[in-house]
């Protein structure tokens, strides 16, 4: 059972503190965080007048990770856990335990980053407040059209080329990461502003086009990805949505668009690019407000439920 009935734990604290400083050769402020998280444990053992700390039970263990889980977040919780399975290897170092059951804790998975989206009245703001009745107002409408209609990435739009485009179709090919090429059908309203810059404004930004990319710029070469940004920046300035828009933001909008609306979570796999189904599920999680909605509005056991 080792020493821990002939030696009170904030002895070995008190030895584990030294053992950190002197042999680790830890930084003041590292053994005193170390120290911080290893209160919280020793608190718990004295609230629930836990004497052996070398036998913890299952049930006292989850107790104290409850715990942390209602008052810490996940990164906080983590530094603890891995503070506790040096505590214990230094135990178990000292003779004083037999079993470090901390190491058979894992730490909280990392919460995947949710990404921004807009709501679809949103974007249609966005893309009526780009003035269509220049040359270069047509370009950015199909432009910002095309994008959301498609989902695509800015490397994709901006490397868009003429041969790549079907009207009789209605279907663009695409190269994406890793050059992996896919077809994406272009939505009606798409296809409308396309052809109107195409037909209307393409050689008049610059009658010397000689380019094979769809969207260029004053002097006829294809838009990098910098004054991508800058023709974004405008028309977001210009509609006064309160988020922070960027260009991945719209392939962001459509995929949980088409997911809201019923969309098959394969076929909006195939449709953004995605080699793994597990990078399209994450946009299942991005509105769960429309989730409860859905449930119950349909849901046949829910008063919203119309008969």
């Amino acid at each position: 059972m080792g020493k821990t009935e002939s030696k009170d734990l904030n002895y070995y604290v008190f030895k584990f503190n030294d053992y950190l400083k002197f042999e680790r050769l830890m930084l003041p402020n590292t053994v005193d965080s170390y120290l911080r998280d290893l209160k919280k444990f020793t608190d718990f053992l004295k609230s629930n007048h836990i004497k052996n700390y070398c036998e913890i039970s299952k049930e006292q263990i989850l107790n104290f990770l409850q715990g942390l889980y209602e008052k810490q977040s996940e990164s906080s919780i983590s530094r603890i856990l891995s503070t506790l399975r040096s505590f214990y290897k230094f135990l178990l170092i000292e003779g004083v335990c037999r079993k470090n059951f901390w190491i058979q804790i894992n730490n909280p998975l990392k919460p995947r980053k949710m990404p921004d989206i807009l709501k679809v009245e949103e974007v249609e703001k966005f893309l009526d407040n780009i003035p269509t009745i220049n040359k270069l107002g047509k370009r950015d409408r199909a432009m910002f059209e095309i994008l959301y209609s498609c989902g695509l990435r800015v490397s994709e739009i901006v490397n868009l080329k003429m041969q790549n485009i079907d009207f009789e179709e209605g279907m663009i090919r695409f190269k994406g990461k890793g050059e992996k090429e896919r077809i994406v059908p272009v939505g009606e309203k798409g296809i409308k502003y396309l052809q109107k810059y195409l037909g209307e404004s393409r050689y008049e930004i610059n009658s010397n086009v000689s380019s094979d990319y769809v969207f260029i710029n004053r002097s006829g070469r294809k838009i990098t990805r910098q004054g991508f940004w800058k023709i974004l920046k405008k028309y977001a300035k210009r509609s006064e949505i309160n988020k922070n828009i960027y260009p991945h933001i719209f392939r962001h909008s459509f995929a949980t668009h088409m997911i809201q609306r019923g969309a098959d979570l394969r076929i909006v796999q195939e449709l953004l690019g995605h080699s793994s189904i597990s990078t399209t599920e994450i946009y299942t999680n991005l509105d769960k407000d429309y989730i409860k909605k859905v449930y119950f509005k349909y849901h046949p056991r829910e008063k919203t439920f119309s008969k």
